[in-house]
């Protein structure tokens, strides 16, 4: 029996596929990863959904199912796993070792979707049932030395296992403040586990997003090329799922076009692109240079990120001229839960240290912020520039390598995660990504901004935040001396409260 045909009605799984016609799709799609004999009706779609001509000769090792939202791919995916469950893989295992199916998300509550699936296959056949000797909250363990169990997307967590199967779901979407790409990580990773059994599987699954990462190099790399072991199929929400009304797409296109493109009709996006590339950074990076102390004479600034404590990180971040260079000398990251009241005061002692009294930062929780500095003496100005703003103007001062930046990994995964996006009306933003954080970035392009402003006589965007009286912007692309403009500063150019 091929898993096909336990599709069939009457057949192992037939229960859990009551309409089949729906489904046509999805059994061309398990044709093709499992190499199984096609119609000219399978043929057609496959050559569509993969850009090949000719029908697979071997079972894929890799598969990338680039897939609209409400495509079905999750339950099918779970069914694979179910399946490839099922078989004996004792002769590739050491005296107590066991075959694992991971299933990989964002997040456990993610996986657990997936997990949800796999345990209700199971449930639903009595043969399969009787399998079960153990089962968790994240794991199930079958008879035969399987296990099935839920994973997130960490690299260190994915090391040291025997893979019969990985499912790695929306990958695409996949964050990680300790990586700006967790999707190549872990699954670089979880490659030498798949090795040591054969047949085994790494079966990947996402809506796309944009035109990096994991899903967007097995596209550009192997879609359309016959014989590859490496299947990337591509697929359109109603091309799997015919089921989806179509109202709920042409809506959704109505809304936002080129979200709805990638989420509806699997296309990648083209409005967001990578903010700056890790490459760029790192050349920005002193190795080893973790803090600086504070320097007797130095003139500091600060730009703090404030959180209530409950979602956010609280981060501050310090930094100084130091002839030409921007040199960032502090970051602090508080991550929830914490008391707002007790960071505050941390940080205020922090500040005194530097020999500040005045700190930077947005407009969070209106009036609490500021009135809570304020009782530990530390002024605290409101910054007018939006972040998106802010990350612009830090982007010069990282491309000429004027910033030296702390070794810092959440700083650097922050920053190469950024994502500039191109809204409706041709105007630019930058953003964190979604599901992502960037609070540890935020201060930092805040201070190393502020900062910067000792080399120019004002902060061109934000020197409205410091100044009582406005400044021209200056456009800091287009000039001499690597991008920055020398200009003679005084310190009586911001004004009495600097």
């Amino acid at each position: 029996m091929t898993i096909v045909d336990a599709m069939a009605p009457g057949a192992l799984f037939s229960a859990a596929f009551r309409d089949t016609a729906t489904w046509d799709a999805w059994r061309t799609a398990l044709r093709a990863i499992f190499a199984l004999p096609m119609s000219a009706a399978d043929l057609a779609l496959y050559r569509t959904c993969t850009g090949r001509e000719a029908a697979p000769a071997d079972p894929a090792r890799e598969v990338f199912l680039v897939v609209g939202r409400r495509g079905g791919k999750s339950f099918v995916v779970a069914f694979i796993a179910v399946w490839l469950a099922t078989k004996d893989y004792s002769r590739s295992l050491a005296p107590g070792e066991r075959a694992t199916i991971a299933l990989i998300a964002a997040d456990r509550q993610q996986a657990r979707v997936l997990f949800r699936y796999v345990r209700g296959l199971l449930d639903a056949v009595p043969m399969l049932r009787r399998l079960v000797v153990r089962e968790t909250a994240s794991a199930i363990e079958l008879e035969n030395r399987v296990v099935i169990e839920v994973h997130t997307c960490s690299f260190r967590s994915t090391r040291g296992y025997s893979f019969a199967a990985v499912i790695a779901d929306e990958a695409a979407f996949w964050r990680n403040d300790d990586s700006a790409t967790p999707d190549v990580e872990v699954l670089n990773a979880v490659r030498p586990g798949l090795a040591s059994i054969p047949g085994s599987l790494l079966l990947v699954i996402s809506s796309p997003y944009a035109r990096r990462g994991a899903l967007w190099n097995a596209y550009r790399m192997h879609f359309g090329q016959d014989g590859d072991p490496v299947l990337v199929w591509k697929a359109e929400t109603r091309t799997m799922n015919p089921t989806v009304p179509q109202h709920v797409i042409d809506t959704a296109l109505a809304d936002d076009e080129a979200a709805a493109r990638a989420e509806w009709l699997a296309e990648f996006r083209t409005d967001v692109a990578a903010f700056i590339t890790r490459e760029v950074l790192d050349a920005c990076v002193v190795p080893d240079r973790h803090e600086l102390p504070p320097m007797p004479g130095t003139s500091y600034v600060a730009f703090t990120d404030p959180s209530g404590g409950s979602g956010d990180s609280f981060t501050l971040a310090i930094a100084h001229v130091d002839g030409d260079a921007i040199v960032l000398d502090l970051v602090r990251e508080r991550t929830p839960p914490f008391s707002p009241d007790a960071v505050v005061a941390e940080y205020a002692a922090t500040l005194k240290a530097y020999g500040l009294h005045t700190v930077t930062g947005d407009r969070y929780a209106g009036q609490w912020v500021v009135e809570a500095f304020a009782k530990e003496g530390i002024h605290y100005t409101h910054s007018e520039a939006p972040k998106s703003e802010v990350y612009g103007n830090l982007l010069p001062l990282l491309t000429t390598h004027r910033a030296q930046l702390l070794d810092h990994s959440r700083l650097l995964a922050q920053l190469a995660g950024l994502e500039r996006r191109t809204a409706r009306g041709g105007k630019d933003s930058i953003d964190h990504a979604p599901r992502s954080h960037d609070d540890v970035a935020n201060a930092v392009a805040g201070a190393l901004v502020l900062a910067a402003a000792e080399l120019v006589g004002c902060s061109a965007p934000m020197a409205a935040n410091l100044a009582p009286t406005p400044y021209q912007r200056i456009d800091w692309t287009n000039t001499s001396d690597g991008g920055l403009p020398r200009v003679p500063w005084s310190r009586s150019t911001w004004g009495p409260d600097f």
